[in-house]
Formats: structure tokens, C-alpha cells, sequence
């Protein structure tokens, strides 16, 4: 017989039984369930004779694929089944209602809408960087050496985990779009495959900076920084015992925000920032571990963030630690989203690194200063971050959804331009006052504190145009429009590259550096709006072919 199944229970539970169990199978719910029909009038009727029932939708005992009932077996259905359809067929729904509504109110309301869910998202990226800027303040007060040697190390440990942001990128578009269409057991079983990639790629780095750390940070550091590598390697081994966490955390907070649920992230970064800050104070100051104490302290509020993230999806009634092999096919369509979105990751991580590089290779002080510098940069893009995750979490529903509306998607993207606009002066701003006035927080080195001073008026340029770029490219991601973006990226990537060798040789120290990546910055700025104002964009066509989008079923 067919078993109705909901994922609220484990998949080995049917919730049409022959018999009436003994207790509830599931933990009353906030509103009813959505039956497929009248309980009080089912039981009754299904006691004289079978019915057909074409409209139901059931899973298969073998798991996954969706069979479209026919005429059932005679006895299928019994009396004493008092569970019908499933538990969690409202919350689909209600994720799905939620995009419409935003996208119905006024411009002003709107955008308080967008505030309340962009800004406690701001925990999944804030999280790592706030980490590392606390690691940067403690290990500053002790030794100027292990300051510069953070440099290196944070771009193994912070700046190449971005490369696995297509986890993030593939969780949330393809968790959004299965709302889209109202299929919960579709949403648990890609979160499933979407968890074994991330902790396939946890593993495989945790190898990686086991064994070739050392040799990757040698290289990176040059000739001229061999003695800060065995500070740096200290640090990215410790660092490296969390990456599995790390990348399955990922998966589940983007899952979260892909339902439209952003307190999640919230609790982490309140919870995972207390404990790494605590530690860091024990194990820096009081108990004077440096950079090694300040890696643990990280390490272990990682993993916290990460157990709290999964805990969060498990309460919506999935199950975040069912992990499941993906089919070729399943890994294709993966692939499909996230190659793209791998390029573009790739090549912000790879500009970032050749920068850090470049400043490297200027001496101890000018990457000490550097390291301070893009912290605080790191720290203020991240705020931009949940803008892009608006995007990609309640565009999909507007674009390409059951109910498409491209002049609503076209004034929710007005809305978050407004907001990144304001929110990048805001950001740079402070960004400067914190630099020009409170260097100190950060370093006791006044060698270091001139050069960070010198780098204001690029630093403020780079920073608040983040926000805004990162509304756009978010829309970009949610309207499927990967081939560009990945494109106009590596675009950037090597123009930016090729500015920042030729600074490099020129002899224009930090500050041609921070220009480069201005240019950089306002490059994918103006690319993006160009292609989204543009006729043939994804909210101005009706042509969807493009884009490779399959139309969606209605519930």
C-alpha cells in the first residue's frame, strides 16, 4: 500500500496506520493540519467502501519520488486512521503567502519588511568575520608579528571557506523555489544531498590544511615572510578542525533563509560571537596562548553556531541530520546552479587573496596594517550580505513562481537599492571614524596606525558600494541568471588583477592596493545594473527559456 509520510516524523513512520496508535505521532501544531478532506466525514465513509481520492499526492515507501493515486487498493484505508494528508502541508504556504505579501506592500513598508528579515540574516555572514576581527583586536595587544601572520592565515581559514558559499547559493535557491511550488518532501530530500556534498567538502579541507597548510602559506607569504608562516600554520590547523561544521552550517542556515526564517542565524551569531569572544579573553590575556588561543576560541564557536543552526531547521520539522547520497542526475542539477556560482565566488575570493598577497609582499608593517584594514572592511560587507539573501529567498516566488509578477519584483528591488544605498554610506562612514579615531582597538603599533590611516579615503569608497551591488547580484542569482554573473565576475576578477600588478610594480605600496579594489567594488556594481535595466533582463522578459527555469506546479 501507499504511505502518506510527513517529515516532521522519521521516514520509517507511516502516518496512515491500520490501526490507532496508542499516543499522538507528532507534537500538536500552531494552526491545523490542511486535510484533504472533511476528518469527521472521512472515517465514516471510508468504513462502507473504498474511495478514489485523485487530488492526493503520496510518497512511496522507497523514499523520494511522488505517485499520483490512482483507483486504491480494496482495504487501504481503514477506520482508526485519523491522520490524513500531511502535518506540515500548511507551512509551504505560509513561506510562499509571505513573498506575496511583501511584495504587496507600499515602498516605506516594504522596506521595514525587508529590515526585519535582512537584519537578524545578518548573523550567517557576520559570524566569521566578527571572529576574525576579535581575533585581530586580542592578538594585535601582544605581538605585532602574530598580527601580520593573521594575514595569510585568515585567508586560508576566512577567505577561501567563500568558495563554498555555492552551498549557500544552491541550498537557498533550490530550498526557495520548492516552497515555491508548496513540495516539502522536495525541500527535505535536496536539504539531505545539499548536507553530504557540504560535509564531503568539510572533509576534503580539513585534509587539505592537515596536510599541504604549511606549503600553501609559504607560498603565499614569499620570501620575504618566511617567519611568519609557522605562526600562521599554528593558527590554520587549529582553525581547520572545524570545517566540516563549518560547511554543513552553511547548508542549514541558507536552508533557514531560504524558508524565510532569518531568527536562526540570529541566535548563532549572538551565541557563537559570546563564546569566541569570551574565550579569547581567557586564552589571549589571561592565559597568553596569542594566536593559538585565539584559533581555539574560534574553532569552538564555529561548531556551536553550526550544532545551533541545525538544531533551528530540525524545529521547522525537517530533519537536518538525515544525510543522503545524491544520483548522478541530482549532482548535475547542482552543479548547475552552483558552478556558476562557484566562478563567482572563485574569483572574489581569488581578487582578495592576490590583494592580501600583493600587500604581503611590502613588508611586516604594510600587512599589518592591511590585515586591520580589511577586517573592518570584511566586517562591514557582511551587513550587505542579508540584502542579497532578501533577493534570492523572496524573488523566486516573483519571477518565476505560481502568481509571477515582474513589476513587484521590479519594486522590491527598488526597495532594496534604497536600503543598500543608506546602508553602504552608513557602513563606510563608521568604518573611517573607527580607523581615524580608534586605530588602537586593533594595534599598539604606531608604524602599523600610519598606514592604516593612509588607506581611508579608498577604504570608504570600496565599502559603500557593497550594499547596493550585493542587492543586485542577489537578484541576479534569484532570477537565474548565472552564465552573466559568473561572467561579468571573472571579467572583473582579471581586469582588477592586472590593476593590482601594476600598482604592485609601480611602487604605490597599500593605498594603490585599496584603490584597485575600489575599482574592483563599483565594477560588478555597475555591470549588474546595467543587465538588470536592460531589455532582455530576467525582470523585464517574459522569455523565461533563457534561463533555463522549469515551470513551476501549482499546489
Amino acid at each position: 500500500m501507499l504511505l502518506c509520510r510527513t517529515l516532521a516524523h522519521s521516514p520509517s513512520i507511516p502516518l496512515l496506520r491500520r490501526s490507532r496508535p496508542s499516543r499522538p505521532l507528532s507534537p500538536p501544531l500552531p494552526c491545523p493540519p490542511n486535510f484533504f478532506f472533511k476528518p469527521q466525514s472521512a472515517a465514516a465513509s471510508l468504513l462502507l467502501k473504498p474511495r478514489s481520492f485523485p487530488g492526493i499526492r503520496c510518497i512511496s515507501s522507497h523514499g523520494h519520488g511522488t505517485i499520483e493515486q490512482g483507483e486504491p487498493e480494496t482495504g487501504a484505508f481503514e477506520a482508526g486512521g485519523d491522520d490524513f494528508g500531511s502535518l506540515e502541508e500548511e507551512r509551504p504556504v505560509v513561506a510562499a503567502e509571505a513573498g506575496e505579501k511583501l511584495a504587496e506592500q507600499g515602498l516605506w513598508k516594504q522596506m521595514t519588511e525587508i529590515v526585519k528579515f535582512a537584519g537578524p540574516a545578518t548573523g550567517l555572514w557576520i559570524c566569521g568575520p566578527l571572529m576574525s576581527l576579535i581575533d585581530t583586536a586580542v592578538v594585535g595587544q601582544g605581538s605585532s608579528t602574530e598580527l601580520a601572520a593573521l594575514g595569510p592565515a585568515t585567508v586560508l581559514s576566512d577567505s577561501i571557506s567563500y568558495i563554498f558559499m555555492f552551498l549557500s547559493i544552491a541550498t537557498s535557491n533550490m530550498v526557495a523555489t520548492s516552497l515555491a511550488r508548496q513540495d516539502k518532501n522536495e525541500v527535505q530530500h535536496q536539504i539531505s544531498i545539499l548536507l553530504f556534498v557540504g560535509l564531503t567538502c568539510g572533509f576534503f579541507m580539513l585534509l587539505f590544511t592537515k596536510f599541504f597548510g604549511s606549503w600553501a602559506l609559504t607560498g603565499f607569504t614569499g620570501s620575504k615572510n618566511v617567519h611568519l608562516v609557522p605562526a600562521a600554520n599554528t593558527y590554520v590547523q587549529i582553525r581547520g578542525l572545524a570545517w566540516p561544521f563549518v560547511l554543513i552550517g552553511w547548508v542549514a542556515q541558507s536552508a533557514s533563509l531560504g524558508m524565510k526564517d532569518s531568527w536562526g542565524p540570529l541566535k548563532a551569531l549572538a551565541v557563537a560571537s559570546a563564546v569566541n569572544g569570551i574565550g579569547d579573553i581567557i586564552l589571549c590575556i589571561f592565559m597568553d596562548y596569542g594566536i593559538a588561543g585565539a584559533a581555539w576560541a574560534t574553532m569552538v564557536s564555529q561548531v556551536i553556531a553550526a550544532y545551533m543552526m541545525i538544531t533551528s531547521l530540525n524545529e521547522k520539522g525537517y530533519n537536518a541530520y538525515a544525510v543522503s547520497v545524491p544520483s548522478i542526475d541530482e549532482l548535475m542539477s547542482i552543479i548547475g546552479i552552483a558552478a556558476p556560482a562557484f566562478v563567482t565566488m572563485m574569483s572574489k575570493v581569488a581578487f582578495f587573496s592576490l590583494l592580501t598577497y600583493v600587500a604581503t609582499s611590502t613588508g611586516t608593517i604594510t600587512v599589518a596594517a592591511h590585515q586591520v584594514v580589511v577586517q573592518l572592511f570584511f566586517m562591514g560587507t557582511v551587513w550587505g550580505e542579508p540584502l542579497c539573501q532578501t533577493a534570492q529567498s523572496f524573488m523566486p516566488e516573483l519571477i518565476y513562481g505560481a502568481k509571477r509578477s515582474l513589476e513587484k519584483a521590479g519594486t522590491l528591488l527598488k526597495s532594496l537599492l534604497i536600503i543598500g544605498v543608506i546602508l553602504g554610506v552608513i557602513l563606510g562612514s563608521i568604518g573611517t571614524v573607527v580607523l581615524q579615531f580608534f586605530p588602537s582597538t586593533f594595534t599598539s603599533d604606531h608604524s602599523v596606525i600610519r598606514e592604516v590611516h593612509k588607506v581611508l579615503i579608498p577604504y570608504f569608497i570600496a565599502l559603500s558600494v557593497t550594499p547596493p551591488t550585493l542587492s543586485l547580484e542577489g537578484t541576479l542569482l534569484a532570477g537565474r541568471d548565472l552564465k552573466f554573473i559568473s561572467a561579468s565576475m571573472s571579467g572583473c576578477f582579471v581586469l582588477g588583477s592586472i590593476l593590482l600588478l601594476l600598482v604592485s610594480r609601480k611602487g604605490f605600496g597599500l593605498v594603490g592596493c585599496w584603490y584597485a579594489l575600489s575599482g574592483f567594488q563599483w565594477a560588478r556594481f555597475l555591470l549588474a545594473l546595467q543587465r538588470l535595466i536592460s531589455p532582455n533582463s530576467i525582470l523585464n522578459s517574459e522569455d523565461l527559456s533563457r534561463y533555463k527555469l522549469e515551470k513551476l506546479k501549482t499546489a
